[in-house]
């Protein structure tokens, strides 16, 4: 029985120091190439059922993972297009929303928003950023 005892402790010893060696890479925490996303306007290019999803093939940052409020490159039906992050699943700092899927608003060049409304509500972080945004912000209908 002791033998036994003294195992079952060394081996949940082992799992604790594994669990704690491990770290999830920066990485994981947003958006990165190849990533599944959705696009929440109502712009016809997003709204339309295709048989694959947007999917994001580049991130306009220096390490390449996009959190809310960077650009990205989507490829959406066979074209490339700009597009805002909006929303991301994986939790971000203390105190910011977590969404249930990976949202973006498709924006032109110059940055307009490409939809007249955005259906989901945008995380409040968006509005320290209101020089660049200012127009996303504006046919935005609710806040979190």
């Amino acid at each position: 029985m002791a033998m036994f005892r003294r195992s079952i402790i060394s081996l949940i010893r082992t799992t604790e120091v594994l669990g704690r060696t491990f770290s999830a890479s920066a990485a994981c925490s947003a958006l990165q190439k190849m990533t599944r996303v959705r696009v929440v306007d109502n712009s016809s290019l997003g709204n339309t059922p295709y048989h694959r999803p947007p999917k994001c093939i580049h991130v306009y940052t220096k390490n390449g993972v996009g959190k809310v409020g960077d650009k990205v490159l989507l490829a959406i039906k066979g074209q490339k297009k700009k597009a805002l992050i909006v929303g991301h699943r994986m939790p971000g700092t203390r105190m910011t929303a977590r969404f249930d899927s990976n949202n973006v608003v498709l924006i032109e060049d110059s940055g307009n928003p490409t939809g007249t409304r955005i259906k989901v509500p945008l995380p409040s972080e968006l509005r320290s950023k209101e020089g660049e945004y200012s127009k996303v912000l504006a046919i935005a209908q609710r806040f979190v």
